[in-house]
């Protein structure tokens, strides 16, 4: 294998692909919802979809660190979209509830979203785009195991 520039390397286009796409959605939702990003959608998402999930496993999710997803929950929670709620089993963890703007923004994101990977897909067969997946999940397996 021969040393490549770093921006000459299948790596570095990852990067970019990722930061094109997440600039391309974070425009589309700021159209759609402005005082909420990217992030704050998919912490709400993945909320509406695992209301059980504890904070440090929405964080995993989502790519972020503890501190960095409960400053986004706390600014969700000043805008309206989330409630925190004592977890009576155990009080050093809080229980986060979408409240009725967080619910109404997940029916307005849903079509938004699927608009927005139909748009980035454009030219893409699904068989190519299931190749390209299988080949992703392959780099991460052998950078994990």
């Amino acid at each position: 294998m021969r040393f490549d520039s770093p921006t000459e390397t299948i790596f570095y286009t990852i990067e970019q692909t990722i930061k094109e796409y997440r600039k391309f959605a974070q425009k589309k939702i700021k159209e759609l919802l402005t005082d909420l990003s990217l992030d704050q959608a998919m912490v709400l998402i993945i909320i509406s979809e695992n209301p059980k999930l504890l904070q440090i496993e929405v964080a995993e999710l989502i790519f972020k660190d503890y501190a960095s997803l409960t400053r986004m929950i706390d600014l969700m929670v000043k805008n309206g979209y989330l409630k925190r709620q004592v977890n009576k089993e155990d009080r050093r963890r809080s229980h986060l509830k979408i409240l009725a703007k967080g619910q109404k923004a997940v029916k307005q994101l849903q079509p938004l979203i699927l608009a927005n990977r139909k748009t980035a897909l454009t030219g893409l067969l699904e068989k190519d785009i299931n190749i390209l997946d299988k080949h992703l999940k392959k780099i991460v397996s052998n950078c994990t195991s």
